[in-house]
This record gives structure tokens, C-alpha cells and sequence, in this order.
């Protein structure tokens, strides 16, 4: 039970949403995430601790950045699931779309040094 509520919760926040639907374009780091979404740092990772926890995101160090990926090799079946069924929705969002084409040209040597 604690799983499936773990998983509502991480998909209740939109800002959550969003980051999945700009993972889905390619691993980025906080930097560029805060960049992409307008918001500060300390939220943004809050919400990457609470995407997961949930398990649809893990992280993974590459040199001095800390890379988020989708977790698309989860063993959790919910999140399977659900995540299979993230991939079709808010996929015409205006939002969504935005935020996509910011993350496909993104660069974090920019983006992290000017923070």
C-alpha cells in the first residue's frame, strides 16, 4: 500500500510531471532541470527525492554533475505501469512541448556555470 501511495504522490505535483515528460528526452542535472522549469533549486530537488522514492527516476554521477535519469528498468510493477502510460499523456501540453524543446537544447556547460 505504501508503494501505490508513494507513486499518486509523485504524480499529484505538475511540476513533478513535467520533469518526467523532460527526462523523457534526456538525462539532465539539477542545473539544467531548475533551468527548464523556472524554479528554484531546493524545490527541484525536493521533487527529484520524491520522483525517487517512487522510483521513477534514478540518479547517477557523472564527473562533478549528478545526472537524473527515467528509471525504465524498474522491478516495481506499479511504476512500470504507470510510467508506460506517462509516456502518452500531456504529450500535445503546450507546457509539456516547451519544456521538452528547452531540454533537447539544453547545455548544462552554460547553464551551471552562470549559477
Amino acid at each position: 500500500m505504501v508503494e501505490v501511495t508513494q507513486i499518486f504522490k509523485a504524480l499529484s505535483d505538475k511540476n513533478r510531471l513535467r520533469i518526467l515528460k523532460i527526462l523523457e528526452i534526456k538525462p539532465l542535472c539539477v542545473c539544467e532541470i531548475t533551468d527548464i522549469l523556472g524554479l528554484a533549486t531546493s524545490t527541484v530537488s525536493k521533487h527529484l527525492s520524491i520522483l525517487k522514492a517512487a522510483h521513477f527516476i534514478f540518479e547517477q554521477k557523472e564527473c562533478k554533475w549528478v545526472n537524473y535519469y527515467l528509471n525504465q528498468s524498474t522491478q516495481m510493477p506499479y511504476v512500470r505501469e504507470i510510467a508506460e502510460l506517462t509516456r502518452n499523456w500531456l504529450k500535445n501540453n503546450e507546457i509539456v512541448l516547451e519544456d521538452q524543446r528547452k531540454a533537447a537544447l539544453s547545455d548544462r556547460m552554460k547553464i551551471c556555470h552562470k549559477q
